[in-house]
């Protein structure tokens, strides 16, 4: 029986020769050499006006909270299908969180019901790129801009995807990614805020030094540095960088294999679509796929259950997912109790199938004959 994993970090084979050099670089604090490569990558390849590596994509979302200004009585309308990071950075600067419901036919954020949300107390709108896949973003920025809103993309999982063109991330005020193992491109744990709006910028690196104007002080623009604003150690280890810099020079590679798998997963499972048994994941015609997760959606959360059972039975570590945040025994209580149907169907009846670069295609195929296997409810 074949022992197949839901996730296994990729290594490039560069990590430890960059981290090696960092650490006889004698810089292996925050903001060293190979912070400011990546940092550099991201805003060269993406068009980012400036980008912040930080210790996890929750770290950034903590840093966007800020820089938007949130204080207690503001509103954020956060997708309830998303990791409480979306909704615990905002909550803790004092947000009363407005959770919104999923689209039908995709995990994601649903633009078409945003506007009945939306009060006076709405600060901003923070939309996750479920699976790499993007969110309605035009309907997004039209709402942010006629209520003067600020729009946060989540973009954990969405390294190297596009919408309309635009690289995921580059069209919000602010955004954040991850770099958890589980991610495309991986740094064991790490995470990035981008920011396109440069009245934030000064401020950004302000909050991400500790509340210091620390990065001027050391690109020689003053000459000492002290406590000017709020802020934490936002910033991560040289070493994490340096990690992190193999992965990103082998991107497009990682890219290539994982579309490749998804792919080999769509045409392998279309058939069970077909028939009405399970339905796969829908790519709006103005958005990419990068390949960071292949799920699918069964009829009843009974059934998924028992799917994921059957692929554990036979070696396969296939995983739901998040589960809504609306109904979490932390904020229950405080949700204005609306009905969110889609985001309770993804959370009962989605399950992620396993997604990593050295995945072989054969390992593939077996798990495609595996599920063809299940005994679906008639």
């Amino acid at each position: 029986m074949e022992k197949i994993p839901f996730n296994k970090p990729y290594l490039t084979g560069k990590e430890a020769h960059y981290i090696y050099q960092a650490v006889y670089s004698g810089k292996i604090s925050g903001n060293g050499q190979y912070t400011q490569i990546c940092q550099k990558f991201f805003e060269e390849k993406y068009g980012f006006k400036k980008t912040l590596l930080t210790t996890s994509c929750t770290d950034a979302l903590e840093m966007s909270a800020i820089l938007v200004g949130i204080e207690p009585g503001d509103e954020v309308i956060v997708p309830s299908f998303t990791f409480v990071s979306t909704a615990l950075a905002f909550y803790r600067q004092g947000a009363t969180i407005i959770f919104a419901d999923s689209r039908k036919d995709n995990p994601n954020i649903d633009a078409d019901r945003l506007e009945e949300l939306i009060t006076p107390a709405t600060k901003a709108i923070v939309p996750i790129h479920y699976a790499g896949i993007a969110c309605d973003m035009d309907k997004i920025m039209e709402l942010a801009r006629r209520y003067n809103l600020f729009v946060v993309e989540d973009a954990a999982q969405g390294i190297e995807s596009f919408y309309k063109g635009k690289p995921l991330g580059t069209i919000g005020h602010f955004s954040t990614f991850s770099f958890h193992e589980t991610k495309n491109v991986n740094a064991g744990e790490g995470g990035l805020l981008g920011i396109n709006d440069e009245r934030f910028i000064e401020r950004a690196e302000v909050i991400w030094e500790k509340g210091t104007n620390r990065a001027e002080f050391f690109r020689g623009e003053i000459n000492k540095y002290g406590w000017v604003d709020i802020g934490s150690s936002f910033l991560p280890s040289d070493i994490i960088a340096a990690y992190l810099y193999a992965q990103l020079e082998n991107l497009l590679e990682i890219q290539r294999k994982r579309v490749e798998i998804w792919n080999r997963y769509y045409m392998g499972l279309k058939n069970l679509e077909n028939k009405g048994l399970v339905t796969l994941p829908w790519l709006p015609p103005e958005a990419t796929n990068n390949g960071h997760m292949f799920y699918m959606v069964c009829r009843t959360g009974d059934e998924r259950d028992k799917l994921i059972a059957h692929l554990k039975n036979l070696g396969i570590n296939a995983v739901f997912h998040y589960l809504s945040l609306h109904k979490s025994a932390f904020y229950a209580d405080k949700h204005d109790g609306r009905t969110l149907e889609n985001s309770d169907r993804y959370t009962d009846c989605l399950l992620r199938l396993p997604m990593y670069y050295e995945l072989s295609l054969d390992q593939c195929q077996y798990i495609i004959n595996s599920i063809h296997d299940f005994q679906f409810d008639k």
